[in-house]
């Protein structure tokens, strides 16, 4: 079983930053690719980066330029720095790993963008 724990989520001001984490209970690159996800309410989820195991990364349109998806190998930990944030960057944000068996999915963390 892997387990991934969401972390650095809270209320910001619009303009700020927040550093998510997602700690991860075996060796990140045993994992296909890892991601972050948001859901906010009434919306259906979206995915928002990713990384895979060469470390090739991807961004939704809306994060380009704010947002960047990175990893410690040392501490299995993927992170989510997000930089500029908006409102309507306020959802909950999980971390998502893929492996060759199954698709695992950490608890979620809370980020609220509001003045």
């Amino acid at each position: 079983q892997v387990r991934l724990v969401e972390s650095g989520g809270g209320l910001v001001q619009p303009g700020g930053s927040l550093r998510l984490s997602c700690a991860v209970s075996i060796n990140i690159f045993s994992i296909n690719r890892m991601g972050w996800y948001r859901q906010a309410p009434g919306k259906e989820r979206e995915v928002v980066a990713t990384i895979n195991t060469v470390g090739t990364t991807n961004y939704v349109d809306s994060v380009k330029g704010r947002f960047t998806i990175s990893r410690d190998s040392a501490k299995n930990t993927v992170y989510l720095q997000m930089n500029t944030l908006k409102p309507k960057d306020t959802a909950v944000y999980r971390c998502k790993a893929e492996t060759d068996n199954a698709n695992y999915w950490g608890q979620g963390t809370q980020v609220t963008v509001s003045s």
